[in-house]
């Protein structure tokens, strides 16, 4: 990837005292945060440095290799999801604002390495590998960061991070600790948007029934902002309420936590 973000222009740190002050972290930023949406990985470390965390981000990461195992293409995952193992040896905890991302790594790297030279670098691997709400919960013991929405939020449960790696009370408590957000319940949160990568290519109709059936529940939820922790999903709920000429706004958790999100 070329590296869209400018990580080396860091974003403001105020002065911090936390017991977190000297863990260093590895910022996963996944393909889609690099190409599409930087904004999600300049949210992901603002948030982590705010929390005394030290971000690096190894300048040769490219891809986790999830595309290509999903399509079927085991060899080319093998030797990209390889080499990501090879970049990331030595680099202590591993975060990404991705549960999609997050899930390749931490189950089905052991599946794809299995009986082979890179299975226990694989599972090594696996051991430190975090989705960004259940670092900042579970690891950090952070659920308020500052953050502050004056509008209506429904929440968005994105189907890998919820059933490959449980993440769900996390990405609440961090909504909870939001400052004059009203928390709107939204029906199906935790059914699927039909995006799924290529999924929605392959079985459009599908993948387009599943998104009016969300779009509607939004809508019904009267939020101002719908907010999920993929950027893939929200891309796909996104652009379904830009055709639909909606006023609701699609945004990455990340973003709301950092304060990146206006109102209007």
């Amino acid at each position: 990837m070329a590296g869209a973000i400018p990580f080396t222009v860091r974003l403001r740190r105020p002065d911090v005292t936390s017991a977190n002050n000297n863990r260093r972290a590895t910022l996963f930023v996944t393909c889609i945060v690099d190409q599409v949406y930087p904004s999600i990985g300049q949210a992901t470390v603002a948030l982590l440095e705010q929390q005394g965390v030290e971000v690096h981000v190894p300048p040769r990461l490219t891809c986790c290799g999830q595309m290509a195992f999903n399509a079927g293409f085991r060899d080319e995952a093998y030797a990209i999801a390889g080499r990501t193992i090879e970049v990331l040896r030595g680099q202590g905890d591993v975060v990404l604002p991705s549960g999609s991302c997050t899930a390749m790594i931490r189950h089905l790297y052991p599946e794809l390495f299995d009986h082979s030279p890179y299975a226990e670098p694989a599972r090594e691997l696996a051991g430190r590998t975090y989705e960004l709400t259940e670092y900042l919960v579970d690891v950090l013991g952070i659920t308020d960061v500052g953050a502050h929405f004056a509008g209506r939020i429904a929440y968005h449960h994105a189907c890998h991070g919820l059933r490959f790696i449980g993440v769900k009370a996390q990405a609440e408590a961090l909504l909870s600790g939001v400052r004059d957000a009203e928390l709107m319940p939204l029906a199906g949160c935790q059914e699927c948007c039909g995006f799924g990568g290529l999924f929605a290519i392959k079985q459009a109709a599908i993948s387009e029934a599943m998104l009016e059936r969300k779009l509607a529940a939004i809508a019904a939820s009267e939020a101002d902002l719908v907010v999920t922790g993929d950027a893939s999903c929200m891309t796909q709920i996104a652009g379904g309420l830009s055709r639909a000429g909606s006023s609701i706004r699609a945004r990455h958790l990340a973003e709301v936590l950092a304060n990146m999100v206006d109102v209007r």
